[in-house]
């Protein structure tokens, strides 16, 4: 299991920075932290129940609360704390970050809602 050696949270370009112990690091946007959030309230509580968050565009990471040695929890500023962030699973976005975000996008315009661009 990769461990990281580096979190940084940028607010201003809302990205969460994690660096690891295998050499590689990554940038993730808080938008897609949050919309892939591991709580029940977005993954469900089994196969198919994901919900698809939308109007996540601007959303932030507010605070970083260390979860034992094996996760964070991260408290979005839209009141979301509920998703305990494993280092397999922030390892996982990280690695494939693209393909999340093309699954995320294909999945809201099959619910016909428009993404916002924010600066």
């Amino acid at each position: 299991m990769p461990i990281p050696t580096d979190i940084r949270l940028h607010q201003k370009s809302r990205v969460l920075e994690i660096a690891f112990d295998t050499g590689e690091a990554f940038r993730l946007p808080c938008e897609l932290l949050r919309v892939y959030s591991p709580s029940a309230e977005v993954m469900g509580h089994g196969p198919g129940q994901r919900v698809l968050q939308v109007g996540k565009e601007a959303v932030n990471i507010a605070a970083i609360h260390p979860v034992g040695q094996y996760a964070v929890l991260l408290e979005f500023d839209d009141g979301h704390r509920t998703g305990i962030y494993s280092w397999t699973y922030l390892y996982d976005l990280g690695q494939r970050q693209d393909e999340h975000w093309e699954r995320y996008l294909a999945e809201l315009a099959a619910a016909g809602v428009e993404r916002k661009v924010v600066d």
